[in-house]
């Protein structure tokens, strides 16, 4: 079957329930987000609307999303355990996901996105760490 672009919410939601159903047994981050998030359907509905605005610039979810918060408060809960070789595997899944089902511009966008979104993160994680500290 040929690959197509990300055009729809129905791919986007394909995309992410596909996504995290291999984050959540991955022996790495499948500890991390088992232990963290309580509803998978509410959340998966969360960071589909994330990434429908994202990629479609559609959707309910503009404005309405502070992903390095979350991520410091997820940091914090989890006793600092956050470390950059979990966004590593993160972005390989990802990747691996959109290769797999996707090709086009914005399936290229939303690798590029998540690139720069893991950085951001890992970077302001970081620098929570300090703030903390002080």
């Amino acid at each position: 079957m040929p690959k197509q672009d990300i055009t729809s919410r129905k791919d986007v939601s394909f995309l992410v329930r596909n996504f995290y159903a291999k984050v959540r047994v991955h022996a790495d981050l499948g500890p991390i987000f088992n232990g963290i998030v309580n509803d998978w359907e509410s959340h998966l509905e969360r960071l589909i609307d994330f990434w429908e605005i994202i990629l479609l610039n559609t959707g309910p979810g503009a404005g309405k999303f502070n992903p390095v918060k979350v991520h410091k408060e997820v940091d914090q809960v989890t006793g600092y355990k956050i470390h950059q070789a979990l966004f590593g595997h993160w972005l390989e899944m990802w990747f691996s996901s959109l290769d797999e089902h996707f090709e086009g511009a914005n399936a290229h966008f939303a690798k590029e996105h998540a690139r720069k979104m893991a950085h951001i993160l890992f970077f302001r994680i970081m620098d929570g760490r300090m703030e903390n500290k002080n």
